[in-house]
């Protein structure tokens, strides 16, 4: 199914996509392959929660219990997003103002307005 077909995905979907790309091409930076590694374990365990709450659902839990474990996986998100955004700042916003790259700054404010 693909984003035209797919009732999910919005107009905000699309624009978040695309503000990530444009942010990518931007400048570069890298992380360290024990810090991406240490994420991708971080939103595994997440996805194994929302998989979890998928069965809760399916199996008609209590709605209660279903509510409260949704409020984790948004902590969680939210969480690594704030652990992104001030790596991202420490690192490839400080780099990008030392370099008066100021399009990286504004795309990277634009970025955490729709992370909040």
């Amino acid at each position: 199914m693909t984003e035209e077909t797919n009732p999910i995905h919005s107009a905000h979907d699309h624009d978040a996509v695309h503000a990530s790309e444009e942010m990518h091409h931007a400048h570069s930076h890298h992380h360290s392959p024990e810090e991406r590694k240490r994420r991708i374990n971080r939103i595994n365990r997440i996805s194994g929660h929302l998989e979890y709450v998928k069965r809760m659902i399916a199996e008609d839990e209590d709605c209660a219990e279903v509510l409260m474990q949704i409020a984790a996986i948004r902590s969680a998100l939210n969480g690594l997003g704030k652990e992104i955004i001030n790596e991202h700042i420490s690192h490839c916003i400080y780099h990008a103002i030392e370099d008066g790259d100021m399009q990286s700054v504004e795309e990277f404010q634009k970025a955490i307005q729709r992370f909040m």
